[in-house]
């Protein structure tokens, strides 16, 4: 029986509301395809930069952590504004490899060996590669992949941290730095500000969410970028509100307002950023507005060189 174009365009229109009706991937399924992707590698000029996805979770009751001195209807109506909910966040782990010359730099290790060698694996590399790590700060999502079943996991790496960090956290009685990472202080380089991790490597201080919390600036022909680590660790309660306090900044108080400068630098450079927390690939630009930030995230820029 012959179909009338009528009958033809009717039956198409209708497709995208069929395919609307299907079932959609839940559980499991979702989750899966929505972390598929654990690389985002791009050059920086003469040096190749790779974004790891080193874990990724679910977090119950974000206003205990972010928005500690805002009410409840005021976290409600941001969140809402920006499209997410109030009773749960995702958390990602994204540490860095800079890959410079000779030295295949890693900054940061994730929660466990296992963990930072996988990601390292879905780049092509494996922990044997790494020749230094860079420890931004001590917190035990930063440090806890530096020891594999009670060895270091980076057999052939040297190590640099900052000494302000290094010599706080030395006098705290913590369990996983004292398992971590005092064992590997004989292997450490101890950093101030502006010093370097390598040619076009630089480190500078943005204190408070540990009292010696490091960023590290890339620069790389007519190219910058900032490895921005947790100086703001959520793209909407932190970088859009930098004055909320966050459970995890240690002095609230210096965490603000590192932020602010921070994200000043980068709205006033066009600078892109790494933030070891942001949404994955965790890369993105800073607009600032008036008195406010927004955090834009990078979609094929790197892409063009």
């Amino acid at each position: 029986m012959p179909i009338s174009r009528r009958q033809a365009l009717t039956a198409t229109a209708a497709l995208p509301f069929a395919a609307a009706l299907m079932p959609r991937a839940g559980g499991a399924a979702a989750h899966k395809m929505a972390t598929a992707r654990k690389t985002n590698s791009f050059a920086l000029g003469d040096m190749q930069v790779t974004a790891l996805l080193a874990g990724t979770r679910t977090v119950d009751n974000p206003h205990s952590i972010f928005g500690l001195n805002v009410s409840d209807d005021e976290f409600a109506e941001v969140s809402e504004q920006a499209f997410i909910p109030t009773d749960k966040a995702q958390f990602f782990f994204t540490p860095t490899l800079v890959k410079t010359g000779e030295k295949l730099v890693l900054f940061d290790t994730g929660n466990t060996g296992e963990d930072i060698a996988a990601a390292l694996d879905s780049a092509g590399h494996t922990t044997d590669d790494v020749t230094t790590v860079v420890l931004t700060h001590m917190h035990g999502d930063h440090i806890g992949g530096l020891m594999t079943e009670g060895k270091p996991t980076f057999a052939n790496a040297d190590y640099v941290t900052g000494q302000v960090e290094y010599d706080a956290w030395a006098k705290m009685n913590n369990d996983k730095f004292d398992a971590n990472v005092r064992p590997l202080a004989d292997r450490m380089t101890f950093l101030k500000d502006g010093g370097d991790v390598a040619s076009g490597i630089t480190a500078r201080e943005a204190f408070g969410h540990t009292p010696g919390h490091m960023t590290y600036m890339i620069d790389s022909g007519d190219r910058q970028m900032l490895l921005a680590a947790d100086f703001a660790n959520h793209y909407i309660w932190s970088v859009e509100h930098p004055e909320w306090e966050v459970k995890f900044d240690m002095d609230k108080q210096t965490a603000a307002a590192s932020r602010k400068t921070i994200l000043d630098m980068l709205a006033a450079e066009r600078m892109p950023f790494l933030g070891y927390h942001m949404p994955f690939p965790a890369m993105g630009f800073i607009d600032k507005r008036d008195a406010g930030y927004r955090y834009v995230a990078e979609s094929y820029q790197t892409m063009l060189g």
